[in-house]
């Protein structure tokens, strides 16, 4: 079935300089520039240049898939549209010939349509899975570039609307995402609640004392309200009321999960290792920020929970001896979702280039995600180098091939193109 996005495919790619069309009412044409797409009020391409018989005109080009939706839509009362030099249609069904008609139904190949037919019919992984192999790579590697470019601005209106809310404050920004970060999908909302919870100012109050620090987190977490029989979380749960009510902070209604994860990312083994972190750390994302190498943010980031974490993954529950290092995939993680997203948005909000060509060089510098996606596509034939690539192959499944839209992408336009 064709749809008004196809019919504005097909003239946009279709109908340059292919030499002599004609009208419905018998004038010749030639496309000499579609048209710019128009996403405003008005006319669907703006700013054609097409030659009707003997003269050139310059305007705009409205497509519709009848012509009698040109009156149906009041296009005849509406002043938006009296610089309309061409009426695009696929079927011809009001012959009305105040201005020239074009009737695209009998012009298009069929088996463009059927191509376009089997995308939008597709059930595997994604729609242009068999044949996205033929599609030349340096449109994907362009196309690559503007998927990750996509991806870190859409990224970065979420870390804008975090600064609008707490009066664009970077590192409090940062401490809110890195928490969420923390607490992975499972408890990312849970995290970034207690993050909102404690400002950062009463976290540097404590940054040397890690007890008092983990209090913090596990008591703001809802992880304390328990009766414990072990003396270490009897300790932090009387340190978490002093600062409670010294601070007056209120408890957020989530409690983290621990059921269905491996007991490495139990929430109070990444709220330990998240304290410790803040111990170590000062103006963190200050110091990101004034950081050449993803090498040094890497050594920043690799700390271990306190020593009775060695021996617990609950607490009041022993168990065999286990350092509890935060580990490089966590690390990875971290400096792709956060780091490497702040400090694009960071650059994209203060308009300073150099911090979002850091960004995107300290993606290529990480190792690449290995997820359903990636290995999805590692199997259509596309390379997974590093995170750089995978974060464009997650943003081309999640935004473009699970949405169908294979007109909006460039893979897509090519094997239509080529049809």
């Amino acid at each position: 079935m064709v749809t008004e996005r196809l019919l504005q495919f097909i003239w946009q790619f279709q109908y340059f300089n292919q030499g002599e069309l004609q009208s419905t009412s018998g004038e010749t044409i030639q496309v000499i520039f579609p048209g710019t797409y128009n996403t405003n009020q008005g006319p669907d391409f703006t700013d054609a240049k097409i030659k009707i018989g003997k003269t050139t005109w310059a305007g705009n080009v409205e497509l519709h898939l009848l012509s009698s939706d040109w009156k149906k839509h009041n296009h005849h009362h509406d002043r938006n549209y009296d610089n309309v030099i061409l009426h695009v249609v696929w079927e011809d069904d009001f012959p009305d010939y105040n201005i020239p008609v074009l009737n695209l139904k009998s012009r298009v190949a069929k088996v463009l349509l059927q191509r376009y037919e089997e995308l939008m019919n597709a059930q595997g992984f994604i729609p242009c899975e068999k044949t996205i192999s033929s599609v030349k790579p340096i449109v994907l590697e362009s196309w690559n570039e503007r998927l990750l470019a996509e991806r870190l601005i859409r990224k970065s209106a979420i870390v804008e609307t975090f600064l609008y809310q707490n009066g664009h404050h970077w590192e409090e920004t940062f401490w809110w995402l890195l928490a969420r970060n923390f607490g992975i999908k499972i408890n990312a909302d849970a995290f970034e609640a207690m993050a909102r919870s404690i400002p950062i100012n009463i976290l540097a109050k404590h940054k040397n004392q890690i007890h008092q620090l983990e209090a913090l987190l596990m008591g703001q977490s809802n992880l304390l309200n328990e009766k414990f029989k072990e003396d270490y979380p009897i300790m932090l749960q009387k340190e978490y009321e002093f600062y409670k009510s010294k601070y007056n902070l209120k408890q957020h209604s989530y409690t983290p999960f621990f059921l269905r994860m491996r007991p490495g990312n139990f929430p109070t083994i990444r709220l330990a290792q998240l304290a410790m972190l803040i111990h170590h750390s000062e103006h963190l994302f200050s110091k990101i920020k004034e950081t050449v190498s993803v090498k040094d943010v890497k050594k920043w980031l690799d700390v271990t929970a306190n020593d009775y974490w060695h021996y617990h993954y609950r607490f009041d529950e022993p168990s065999s001896f286990k350092k509890k290092t935060l580990g490089a995939a966590m690390i990875d993680n971290i400096l792709i979702n956060t780091v490497c997203t702040v400090l694009f948005a960071y650059g994209h909000f203060n308009k300073e280039q150099k911090y979002k060509e850091r960004a995107v060089q300290w993606l290529e510098d990480i190792t690449a995600e290995t997820n359903s996606i990636t290995k999805g596509f590692q199997q259509t034939g596309l390379q997974n180098k590093n995170a750089r690539d995978s974060q464009a192959l997650i943003e081309l499944k999640n935004e473009f091939c699970n949405k169908k839209r294979c007109l909006d992408c460039a893979v897509g336009n090519a094997l239509l193109k080529n049809s």
